[in-house]
């Protein structure tokens, strides 16, 4: 038993460990970001927006830019883990820093689970290729048609939790190495893909009107959520003020050319009327395109590691966060433990990994894609606001990089992300009040009570976060 204490007493006082410069934080934020989007949302987006598809990319791209100067710039100034949650503290107050962080755990642990059901899309879809497949009780959860639990994605977010649990640096060493193989893989699509490529397939453009532009540019805003894990390592950054902000910048414009290359890519290959009745098109393309079963395994196989690379960098992010709030008294002491052996949250990532794959395995894509754009999007909106509130208040402060065109641009960054959240539907709108209700009740039955740093000055909060 003492040596249970000695342990526990040594867990909480050891800290994160600074290991990661500015390419590793590049490639958590790409790894977070690419992959789930463009191999799983694609085939939703396409039947609401039409050959015009990669326009929605593109204004989904430019919302998440504008956001990401204002991530960069208070990421400079507040290189600590809890992201938004962190800056909104800084500048907001207390009340606005727990909405915040509410929205935060909603994106990210939300999106890992969304992303493990995009996983299981595509491990069902090769089996389908090689004339096998896995019984509808196993494929999906209790709201689909002879679903019990989707096993794909309960295992994809199991292994990735182990791996997290093992320690960052491993953690990073794996994500890069992903990273490289799903950009080789969506390089690979291009090249199949452009060989079918046929003008004919971008008439119209947009068959829905512009009203289905914008509907799909809400709904694949959900492909770019995760930029912003690199702010959530800001104690693990050797030199997080100066590479956080080009981490975060690099990885937008990696991403988005991306995406964009990919969806003409795809329209080009397939008229987009044929998107309304395919499961994982990538896979399917390449298979209709090369008649090879061994690239479409290979292909395959390649898009689960790009999406289990995802679900390792959200599942990254949302430990860090829930660390920085129970630090602050706002969750429960469990999740700020800080194992010595490791350097990591290992209880915290433990019981955030075994909810998320409970999730996974029981709830839809669609419904978890559009919760989890809807929270990222207020989110967004409150980073925007802390950099126009700090502008203000404290222009004195030292930054390591400014948005350009002052206030302007986080205000264009703000008003893209509402036009966004208005573009989703009523049952979007109902799933985030009801979340949003709860977390108001949470925080005033217990991180209201419980907040260690409400009494604290702005240079004490931060001279506790960046110990």
């Amino acid at each position: 038993m003492s040596a249970m204490v000695a342990d526990s007493r040594e867990a909480q006082s050891a800290g994160l460990r600074r290991t990661f410069g500015v390419f590793q934080l590049t490639m958590i934020s790409v790894g977070a970001t690419l992959g789930t989007g463009i191999l799983v949302i694609l085939g939703e987006a396409v039947p609401i927006a039409g050959p015009g598809v990669w326009i929605a990319f593109i204004l989904a791209g430019v919302t998440a830019l504008l956001s990401a100067l204002s991530y960069a710039e208070m990421a400079g100034m507040v290189p600590v883990s809890g992201s938004s949650y962190s800056y909104a503290y800084a500048t907001l107050g207390e009340g606005v820093a727990w909405i915040c962080g509410w929205c935060l755990v909603l994106e990210y642990a939300v999106s890992v689970a969304a992303v493990a059901v995009g996983a299981a899309d595509y491990v069902n879809e090769t089996l389908r290729i090689f004339g096998l497949h896995l019984p509808p009780s196993l494929t999906a959860g209790p709201e689909a048609e002879g679903g019990v639990i989707n096993v794909s994605a309960l295992v994809v977010v199991a292994l990735a939790t182990v791996l997290l649990m093992r320690g960052a640096r491993e953690s990073a060493l794996v994500n890069t190495v992903i990273v490289f193989v799903k950009i080789g893989i969506l390089v690979f699509f291009c090249l199949v893909a452009f060989t079918a490529f046929r003008a004919g397939n971008f008439t119209p453009l947009l068959p829905m009107g512009a009203a289905g532009m914008s509907a799909a540019a809400s709904s694949v805003f959900f492909s770019y959520i995760g930029f912003d894990a690199a702010s959530t390592a800001g104690e693990e950054a050797k030199n997080p003020k100066r590479d956080l902000p080009r981490a975060i910048i690099a990885s937008m414009l990696i991403v988005t050319t991306m995406y964009v290359l990919v969806a003409i890519a795809a329209i080009g290959a397939r008229r987009w009327e044929w998107f309304e009745t395919s499961a994982a098109p990538l896979v399917q393309i390449v298979h209709e395109i090369t008649r090879s079963d061994v690239v479409v395994l290979v292909f395959a196989a390649s898009a689960v590691l790009a999406i289990f690379s995802v679900v390792i960098t959200v599942l990254y992010g949302q430990s860090r966060i829930l660390l920085t709030m129970a630090r602050d008294g706002m969750v429960p002491r469990v999740f700020g433990v800080v194992s010595r052996r490791t350097g990591t949250p290992l209880r915290g990532t433990l019981i955030v990994g075994a909810l998320v794959a409970v999730t996974a395995a029981l709830i839809p894509l669609g419904e978890l894609a559009n919760a989890t754009s809807i929270g990222t999007l207020f989110a967004f909106c409150l980073v925007n606001a802390a950099v126009i509130c700090l502008r203000v208040t404290r222009p004195d402060l030292p930054r390591t990089f400014r948005v350009p065109l002052g206030p302007i641009l986080p205000v264009l960054g703000s008003l893209a992300c509402v036009y966004l959240m208005v573009n989703l539907g009523g049952t979007t709108w109902a799933v985030f009040g009801v979340w949003m209700l709860a977390g108001v009740l949470v925080y005033l039955a217990y991180g209201r009570r419980r907040s260690r740093v409400g009494a604290l000055t702005e240079a004490a909060y931060r001279a506790g976060h960046a110990n």
